[in-house]
């Protein structure tokens, strides 16, 4: 963090990294109750929902959309294949990947999805809600290109 003042004086409070993580463990907390009923964990229910948007995937495309690596993907897809929301097979015309699709029962999860009131939980207007959700994105956009200069 670069600020006017000294490191030493700067508060964990004012870091823009701690701001992003205790908000994503406040959303944690708001979506507990859904992934009780879903019988699933956060990342669980982003990668059911990202299948939901676009079903029959390669692992690796799934993957890029949710920002995971596929030793971090694997794991949760073979998870959901054990619940019964979807399964893996090899693709036909390129036995190297590995595509996804979700089952009937994975697509049932859709039905008590969406309980959660966000726009509300956040206490916002529906247009305040989509303009900070896209200045998060483009924050997200940044960092990620700022990361693949330093590498």
């Amino acid at each position: 963090m670069k600020a006017n003042k000294n490191a030493q004086d700067t508060r964990l409070a004012e870091f823009l990294c701690f701001a992003v993580y205790s908000t994503n463990l406040a959303f944690g907390k708001v979506y507990r109750p859904l992934l009780d009923e879903l019988g699933l964990t956060y990342t669980q229910y982003v990668t059911v929902v990202a299948l939901w948007e676009e079903d029959d995937q390669t692992v690796g495309s799934l993957g890029e959309k949710l920002f995971l690596e596929s030793n971090t993907l694997t794991p949760i897809l073979k998870k959901l294949e054990a619940m019964g929301h979807v399964e893996r097979t090899r693709d036909p015309s390129d036995e190297r990947q590995v595509r996804v699709r979700l089952t009937n029962s994975g697509r049932r999860l859709r039905e008590k999805a969406f309980g959660t009131d966000l726009v509300e939980a956040c206490g916002m207007s529906a247009t305040e809600f989509r303009r900070l959700q896209k200045e998060i994105v483009d924050l997200r956009t940044n960092l990620l290109k700022f990361a693949g200069k330093q590498s």
